[in-house]
């Protein structure tokens, strides 16, 4: 049976960061991955946080490299009123732009910069079982052809996002207190020739009569797009027609959304996922931790997903290599409650989106230049700057929103 020191479940930016890390640190890391790359995955707008985590595992250069549309910032459209956050300008210090990326390519790149690296990558290998013995992890694995094995770890991470793979074996899963959401997307050729849309900003657009109902459009650089809805189910399943008719219905619906789109070329498949924000009970136990998706997941809209992975994978990083070093880290205190900080402000965003708090605050004129400067940041992903008076304290977001209601 081979034995790693650290085995990594799946391969995607959490699990291709973390297992970088853990290697440059001199651990033998095995990263296990159901799929073979490349494959199709959301969360293609990534937030200028990433920046320093992709540094840390030496994988940016390689990203700079790569073609990839260039961001720095989000642009919101409610009705005919537009509003944007330049990432540039912002309160905490760091990276003030980033890149919107097809995660097929992107993710790619992350697990074949890590393998470079030294890691050792099994693709089409998914994990059965974990159990322990003799203070090892014991992962029992079938090949996709059929075969199967166990391999031995000193500790586990699982980075395998919306598969839940310990969360599932492990019984660790609860039910999200955010509410129950579905998304239709696809990707699209968008044929975009409007000279006020902004290629360098993603752009989430309210629609008019269902504040909850909101969508994406993230351009790619070669004249392509990520195009979403996100909608409650009780309202889809009040609408004729299939995933992709529904979309294409309710973008006719979206003002601007729709005169930026009357040209696009509708290509690809349709995709849906519901029910798709969740948690866990602990994020981390007896020689194992959960990395970004695998322990909670809030909501796409302000695309937080990547840069809870990456800062989940750097901080993790750090508690194992203690761990193993014989140290005897205190993981809610080194990794829980330092993860839950960004966690906990990026979630009253959210909330404060759907119950159109932060709607009211996004498109109000009271926001001062040091108060946009504030939203800014936690926008780019510095949802852990404690300096930040929105991170200190996210219910601030309440007092802001009820300041800028009276506009």
């Amino acid at each position: 049976m081979d034995t790693f020191d650290i085995v990594v479940i799946g391969a995607g930016p959490a699990g291709a960061v973390s297992s970088a890390l853990l290697n440059k640190k001199g651990y033998r890391v095995l990263v296990l991955e159901k799929q073979h790359f490349p494959r199709f995955s959301i969360g293609e707008s990534l937030l200028p946080q990433c920046m320093t985590y992709l540094e840390q595992a030496g994988m940016l250069e390689a990203v700079e490299n790569a073609n990839f549309q260039h961001k720095n910032g989000a642009a919101f459209c409610r009705g005919n009123q537009y509003e944007y956050f330049d990432f540039r300008e912002k309160f905490s210090d760091g990276w003030g732009t980033t890149f919107q990326v097809q995660r097929e390519s992107f993710d790619k790149i992350l697990a074949d910069e890590s393998a470079k690296q030294g890691v050792t990558f099994r693709y089409g290998h998914t994990l059965k079982a974990c159990t322990t013995k003799d203070h090892l992890r014991v992962l029992s694995v079938e090949t996709d052809s059929g075969e199967e094995y166990q391999v031995q770890g000193r500790f586990v991470l699982d980075a395998s996002g919306f598969g839940r793979v310990l969360p599932k074996l492990l019984n660790l899963e609860k039910p999200s207190t955010l509410g129950t959401r579905k998304s239709i997307f696809t990707h699209i050729k968008d044929n975009i020739n409007a000279p006020e849309f902004d290629r360098n900003k993603i752009l989430i657009t309210v629609h008019p009569q269902h504040s909850e109902v909101w969508f994406w459009l993230i351009p790619f650089s070669n004249g392509r797009a990520s195009l979403g809805v996100v909608i409650p189910p009780a309202l889809l399943d009040t609408m004729p027609g299939t995933p992709g008719e529904c979309l294409q219905q309710l973008i006719s619906e979206a003002g601007k959304l729709a005169e930026f789109l009357k040209d696009a070329e509708f290509d690809t498949e349709f995709r849906t996922l519901g029910s798709y924000s969740c948690d866990v009970t602990s994020l981390y136990g007896d020689n194992y931790a959960l990395l970004g998706n695998a322990g909670e997941f809030l909501d796409p809209i302000f695309s937080s997903g990547v840069t809870i992975a990456l800062t989940s994978a750097s901080l993790a990083a750090e508690v194992v290599d203690r761990q193993l070093r014989g140290l005897a880290p205190n993981w809610e205190e080194e990794y829980a409650q330092k993860l839950k900080v960004g966690v906990t402000t990026f979630k009253e965003f959210v909330e404060g989106w759907y119950d159109e708090r932060f709607q009211n605050v996004v498109f109000s004129n009271q926001k001062s230049d040091n108060i946009t400067r504030m939203i800014s940041s936690i926008l780019a992903g510095y949802a852990w700057d404690k300096k930040n008076p929105y991170v200190h304290n996210p219910s601030r977001l309440t007092t802001l929103a009820q300041i800028c209601q009276n506009d």
